[in-house]
């Protein structure tokens, strides 16, 4: 028997069918410019062009074990439009365009954000399960990944209907990416290489949840829907199983928010007590007035921020607690300072 000869153009001719029924929507480009977009603004508030701080990824929404643990898990959506740099966004933005107009082609505009969502989440899930306590994470390249093991599943399916120049190109590409990325995630430093695994194989499976098939046998139903059982069976067991975090996040901003206003008092204070030296200079005070106002302008005010100080949590765990400790023991020692000048001014008055 005579072996069917596949066209050479069959792969374009599989795209028109994709794209006769498919609407003019470009979530390839509409992603990309979502994440530059995002990077623009973070750098009119303080986010560096070539690296940004924790602290500005952490407020914009990062991935970050004590913060998303502490009730907000919408980190683990927000952290994929985030990216620490220009070249970290420019090497995903071009990895997006390169995959995400190919897969869009095979799946179309709605099912690849599906699959580029689940992806994204999947693979944030899995980092905050292996490092969530160790890395500030951020970026799109877990759900990047989930576009390549979506683009493999549907070249793999339809390999019979694709020219084998064609296939061999399309999918060897895919594959020698996706191991090499991986590969250097494991050797070079500051790479998210959970979130790359994670976001991998969840686009394999969500690319069983999304078949859209052109020439290949239709995908069964049973299949997809098992296939949707599976990513929310492994989401809920890792989460279950997340690492306790070190600290609570809201407890760190407490910290931060209450010793922020108490080096403002502070500062307020030693303008008081420049008012009160420059009346004395005047002579205008006596031992009893000027021991009156210490008490009031420069101990009361030392008591309270000593007070709202002591109230805060001493989570030795927390990035703040030395700093919390300083200020503690400083407001302390001035407090006990400007009573011992108040009992000596009263006793000179006497």
């Amino acid at each position: 028997m005579e072996a069917h000869k596949i066209p050479d153009n069959l792969l374009q001719s599989i795209f028109d069918q994709i794209e006769a029924r498919t609407p003019k929507v470009r979530v390839t480009y509409a992603l990309i410019a979502i994440n530059v977009l995002v990077f623009l603004v973070m750098l009119t508030q303080g986010a560096g062009l070539l690296h940004s701080p924790n602290d500005i990824q952490l407020n914009w929404g990062a991935n970050f074990g004590p913060a998303t643990q502490d009730g907000q898990w919408w980190r683990l959506g927000s952290a994929i439009f985030l990216h620490f740099g220009a070249m970290h966004l420019l090497l995903n933005s071009i990895a997006l365009w390169d995959v995400g107009k190919l897969t869009e082609r095979m799946f179309g505009p709605w099912r690849l954000l599906g699959i580029y969502l689940i992806a994204g989440l999947f693979g944030n899930i899995l980092s905050l399960d292996i490092q969530g306590n160790e890395a500030v994470s951020g970026g799109a390249s877990g759900a990047i990944f989930g576009l390549y093991g979506a683009l493999l599943i549907f070249l793999w399916r339809e390999r019979d209907f694709i020219d084998r120049r064609e296939f061999k190109w399309l999918f060897g590409g895919a594959v020698g990416f996706s191991i090499l990325t991986i590969t250097l995630g494991f050797v070079m430093p500051g790479i998210d290489n959970a979130a790359h695994i994670g976001g991998f194989i969840a686009g394999i499976v969500a690319s069983i949840i999304f078949a859209r098939p052109i020439n290949a046998r239709a995908m069964p139903m049973r299949f997809s829907i098992g296939a949707a059982v599976v990513v929310l069976l492994a989401s809920t067991a890792l989460l279950a199983n997340l690492p306790a975090p070190k600290y609570k996040w809201s407890d760190e901003l407490l910290l931060r928010a209450v010793i922020g206003g108490v080096v403002f008092e502070n500062q307020a204070i030693n303008r008081s007590w420049l008012n009160l030296q420059n009346e004395q200079n005047q002579g205008d005070l006596s031992f009893e007035d000027l021991a009156g106002k210490i008490e009031t302008d420069i101990t009361e005010p030392y008591e309270g921020s000593f007070e709202k100080l002591s109230q805060l949590p001493k989570d030795p765990n927390l990035p703040s607690a030395k700093t919390l400790e300083y200020w503690l023991e400083l407001t302390q020692a001035k407090k006990n300072k400007s009573e011992a000048l108040v009992e000596d001014l009263r006793k000179q008055n006497q």
